[in-house]
């Protein structure tokens, strides 16, 4: 991992090598961003309406990420919907009152599905297809390193109060975002994929581009693999979805944990992911195979799920039963969720048709936000009913996933070629 991490070059590295500063802009306010909205008064319902909401917008733009791409190009498009949906909405969640500014900003935010397909294929399009599960977990890491610095959310908390210090990082993630931008652009180049659809888009229309998705759509269809690998994703996306939203929710309004302890969390998890993906994921991984460890990855997450469910809510606050549990939780989380999304993101890009990864990627992330969207919206129904009942969710959409993965596995194309190489 360090050698691969060290030994990176073009567009990888500039990927790999700024996304650290994630860690601090966003990562600093996403544990406060529902205690936030709770804050303000918007209840747990409109908090899932939000989450909703944002996952229908990331539909439409992920329709359009494939053509837009290919418009543009891998790097103008990152650089251009990075500031649409990271900059601009965080300005507006800085200076948010109720629950429309909330539901304005969700919408924006969407546009972050155009620049997740573009910025996978600045990744990926031109590296060797055997680095990209490496490639996926140093981008896992690099974004735990991130969370190194939530000890200053949880500073700015403690001084100022919860709201005044989360307006305070929504600004400081507008700018920090902008930067991240601006070293992406400068330090990347076009990928070759990249040049030749835009010269293959040149002077043709938007909607004859989509109009073209039929055939891209007809490429999924055929292909088991793809089919497969989307099916994984969802399944992850929908449980990322309810977790983002609602552990934090959970842990501060069920358990009694206090608004400055929070960001610890997030710390304590990403801190363990990277420990572990040093150590035990590289083994568990490193192997023909890719099937064992991502069961492995359903049946710990479904653990850490399990768990907190489980947890009992003191009327009196935590206690020390209660932190250590917790810390189990996060054990089990940073194990589950780390591995399960460089397994997820490594076979869809693994699964992929090269020619057409921006159009099949961006109808693949379509499919996966429609089938992800209401979870939002369900997951804030049961939170306002009780606040471990999301969790009780997640835990069937792991099982669901674990037999997915048991019964359906589809061998990639980067197995077959290595089981061919050994091959005597």
């Amino acid at each position: 991992m360090l050698a691969s991490l060290v030994g990176l070059t073009g567009n990888a590295r500039a990927a790999i090598w700024t996304e650290p500063m994630w860690g601090l802009s966003m990562a600093l306010v996403l544990p406060y961003a529902s205690v936030f909205m709770l804050a303000l008064g918007v209840p747990d319902e409109q908090i899932g309406l939000v989450a909703t909401v944002g996952t229908v917008s990331q539909v439409g733009f992920g329709l359009l990420g494939g053509v837009i791409t290919d418009k543009l190009g891998r790097r103008a498009t990152t650089a251009v919907f990075d500031i649409v949906a990271w900059s601009i909405p965080c300005l507006i969640w800085a200076f948010a009152q109720n629950f429309w500014w909330f539901l304005v900003a969700a919408v924006v935010n969407g546009a972050w599905q155009v620049t997740q397909n573009s910025w996978d294929c600045l990744l990926v399009e031109d590296a060797d297809r055997a680095e990209i599960p490496r490639l996926y977990s140093l981008v896992k890491v690099a974004g735990d390193c991130s969370a190194i610095f939530a000890p200053i959310a949880a500073l700015l908390v403690a001084q100022y109060g919860l709201e005044p210090a989360v307006r305070i990082l929504y600004l400081n993630a507008a700018v920090i975002m902008t930067g991240k931008v601006a070293l992406l652009y400068r330090w990347s180049t076009e990928t070759r994929t990249g040049r030749l659809r835009l010269e293959q888009t040149r002077g043709v229309s938007t909607w004859r581009l989509l109009a073209q998705y039929r055939g891209v759509l007809g490429l999924i269809l055929r292909s088991r693999g793809t089919l497969f690998s989307l099916a994984l994703s969802a399944v992850v996306a929908a449980v990322t979805l309810v977790n983002g939203t609602f552990w934090q929710v959970a842990v501060n309004q069920r358990l009694g944990v206090a608004d400055a302890l929070l960001p610890f969390f997030p710390l304590v998890r990403s801190v363990l992911s990277v420990v572990l993906f040093f150590t035990v994921i590289p083994r568990l991984t490193h192997v023909l195979n890719l099937r064992r460890p991502t069961l492995w990855g359903f049946v710990v997450y479904l653990a850490g799920q399990l768990l907190l469910v489980a947890i009992p809510a003191g009327g009196d606050g935590p206690t020390a039963s209660t932190y250590v549990l917790l810390g189990v939780c996060l054990l089990l989380d940073a194990f589950g969720a780390g591995i399960l999304f460089m397994l997820t993101e490594s076979l869809v890009a693994l699964h992929v048709d090269r020619d057409e990864r921006s159009r099949v990627m961006a109808i693949q992330r379509t499919c996966v936000m429609l089938v992800v969207a209401p979870f939002g919206w369900i997951s804030g129904w049961l939170s306002g009913m009780d606040r471990a009942w999301p969790f009780v969710l997640t835990s069937g959409l792991l099982v669901l996933g674990l037999v997915l993965a048991a019964r359906f596995w589809v061998t990639t194309h980067h197995e077959e070629m290595a089981a061919a190489t050994d091959a005597p």
